[in-house]
C-alpha cells in the first residue's frame, strides 16, 4: 500500500511539476497528498463523500499546523497551544499529527456510507505512509519529541471536535411527496436525500451555518429562471439519450471538475505551493486555512439547501410542462451528463467550495493572479492524473479556476446558473473570513 501511495504522489509531481517540484515537496505537502490517497482508498474520494473528506482534511491540517507552531511559533494556533521540547523534529511532528487524526477518523466513517473493506484500506494506506515517514527520520531524541508533540496536537483537535454533530444517519429515505413546482424531490435513481443532518455540524470558522447565506433562488415563473432552465437543458444533457449543445471542451470542463472539491483544490494548492517555494510553516498555515474553509463550505451548503429546498434541474426539466411557467418546455426523458447528486440545488456546494478555495489562496498569496496547471482524476481513462499523458488545464488566476469550476456544474447538468453564481460568492465570503481571522501570523 505504501509503495502504491508513494507512486501515485510521485507520478503526479513528475507529470505536473517536474523533478524540481518533487525535490521541493515537504512533510506538509506530502501528508496532504497522503490524505488524498487514503481518502480514495477509503472510497470517500474522488466522488463518494466529500463532506466527511473535508472534515478529515481540516482536522488533520489543524493538528499539523498546531504541532509545528508548538515547535516554532509563527502563527496563532487553532486549538493546541503548547511549547514543544527544544529540538523536536518538525517532520516527525507532522507525520504523527497527520497519522493520529487520519487513522481514527477514517476508522469512524459510517458503515451506512462505506464498507469495512474500504475503511480498512484507508487506514492501511495511512499506516504504511506513517511507517515510511518515520523510517526516514533518524532515531534520536528529536524524533521522539516530534512524535510526542504531533500526537498531542492531534489529540487536542480530536477532543475539540468529538461532539461536533458529525453523526448520522446520513441518508433520509423519506422522499418528499406531492411537491409543488420548485420544491425538491428525490433525484432520479436515488431514493433518499443525503447529508441533511450535516447542517448540525459545528462550523470551524463561521459563527453559525447560516452566516453569509444568500437570498432565495428564482421563482419558477420568472424570466431569469426560464433562462437558467433553458441553459442547463441545452448544455447539461448526456449527449446519448438527451441531445446536448455542449462542445468537446465544455464536456472536458464538466468531467475535469467532477471530482471532489477537497481533492481537487488541495492538489491545486500543492502545485502552487511548490511553484512559489513555501516553507514547512507556510504550508502548514496555507493548508490549514484552505481546509478549514472547505469544511465550513459544506456545512453552510447543507444548511442552505435544507433552508430553500429547491429542486434540481433534472426534476425541473423532466416536469417542465407542469411547472406553471408557459415558457418552459419539459422533456420527461432528459438525462444529465452524470447522475445528479441526491440533495437540493441551491446553493451549489461545488461552487461554494471553489469560491472558498480561490479566496483563501488569493488572501494567502496577496494576489489572485497566479498561474498554474492541474490534472483531473474523473476524466476519461487515458487522460487522468495517473496516466502517462494526462490532460492539463491551465489558469492565470484563482478566480478563473473558480469560475470554470462553477460553470462545470451547469455543463454536467447538476445546477442552475443562479445556484453556481450565488454559490461562488458565498464561498468567497467563507474563505475571506477564514483567511482574515484564523491562524494569523505572529511576526
Amino acid at each position: 500500500m505504501k509503495k502504491h501511495a508513494f507512486a501515485v504522489f510521485t507520478l503526479f509531481l513528475l507529470l505536473v511539476l517536474g523533478w524540481a517540484g518533487l525535490a521541493r515537496a515537504d512533510a506538509v505537502t506530502v501528508w496532504n497528498a497522503n490524505a488524498g490517497v487514503a481518502a480514495t482508498a477509503a472510497c470517500i474520494a474522488p466522488l463518494g463523500d466529500p463532506l466527511h473528506e473535508s472534515r478529515i482534511y481540516a482536522m488533520m491540517h489543524v493538528a499539523i499546523h498546531d504541532a509545528l507552531n508548538a515547535i516554532d511559533r509563527r502563527s496563532r494556533p487553532y486549538t493546541f497551544d503548547m511549547q514543544a521540547e527544544p529540538g523536536a523534529s518538525p517532520d516527525a511532528a507532522v507525520a504523527a499529527a497527520a497519522r493520529d487524526v487520519l487513522v481514527p477518523l477514517i476508522g469512524q466513517l459510517p458503515l451506512e456510507l462505506v464498507s469495512p473493506s474500504c475503511i480498512a484500506a484507508g487506514v492501511a494506506s495511512v499506516e504504511a505512509d506513517y511507517t515510511a515517514a518515520l523510517a526516514a527520520i533518524p532515531d534520536d531524541q528529536a524524533k521522539v519529541q516530534g512524535i510526542a508533540v504531533g500526537q498531542a496536537a492531534a489529540a487536542a483537535i480530536l477532543a475539540l471536535r468529538a461532539a461536533d454533530g458529525a453523526v448520522g444517519p446520513f441518508l433520509n429515505f423519506s422522499c418528499p411527496q406531492d411537491t409543488n413546482p420548485g420544491e425538491y424531490q428525490c433525484t432520479p435513481g436515488s431514493p433518499f436525500i443525503a447529508f441533511e443532518v450535516w447542517e448540525n455540524v459545528t462550523p470551524f470558522v463561521l459563527k453559525d451555518s447560516s452566516q453569509f447565506r444568500p437570498g432565495p433562488p428564482y421563482a419558477v415563473n420568472k424570466k431569469k429562471y426560464t433562462a437558467d432552465f433553458n441553459e442547463v437543458k441545452s448544455l447539461g444533457g448526456d449527449g446519448i439519450t438527451t441531445p446536448s449543445a455542449r462542445t468537446a471542451d465544455q464536456t472536458e470542463i464538466a468531467l475535469f471538475w467532477w471530482e471532489s472539491s477537497p481533492l481537487k483544490w488541495n492538489r491545486i494548492a500543492r502545485a502552487v505551493s511548490v511553484d512559489t517555494g513555501l516553507d514547512l510553516w507556510e504550508n502548514a498555515r496555507l493548508f490549514g486555512l484552505l481546509n478549514l474553509a472547505l469544511a465550513d463550505g459544506y456545512i453552510a451548503m447543507v444548511a442552505t439547501k435544507n433552508h430553500y429546498n429547491y429542486w434540481r434541474p433534472v426534476t425541473a426539466i423532466q416536469t417542465g410542462d407542469t411547472d406553471g411557467n408557459p415558457d418552459t418546455t419539459g422533456d420527461p426523458a432528459w438525462t444529465p451528463l452524470r447522475p445528479t447528486p441526491p440533495d437540493q440545488d441551491y446553493a451549489s456546494g461545488h461552487s461554494i467550495e471553489g469560491g472558498a478555495a480561490a479566496e483563501v489562496l488569493k488572501q494567502f498569496f496577496g494576489t489572485d493572479r497566479i498561474s498554474f496547471q492541474d490534472c483531473g482524476v474523473t476524466l476519461p481513462a487515458g487522460s487522468t492524473c495517473s496516466d502517462p499523458s494526462p490532460v492539463l488545464r491551465s489558469y492565470t488566476s484563482f478566480s478563473q479556476a473558480a469560475a470554470e469550476n462553477a460553470y462545470s456544474r451547469i455543463l454536467i447538468g447538476f445546477h442552475f446558473r443562479k445556484s453556481v453564481e450565488e454559490g461562488t460568492d458565498y464561498g468567497r465570503k467563507i474563505g475571506k473570513r477564514a483567511a482574515n481571522l484564523y491562524l494569523r501570523p505572529v511576526h
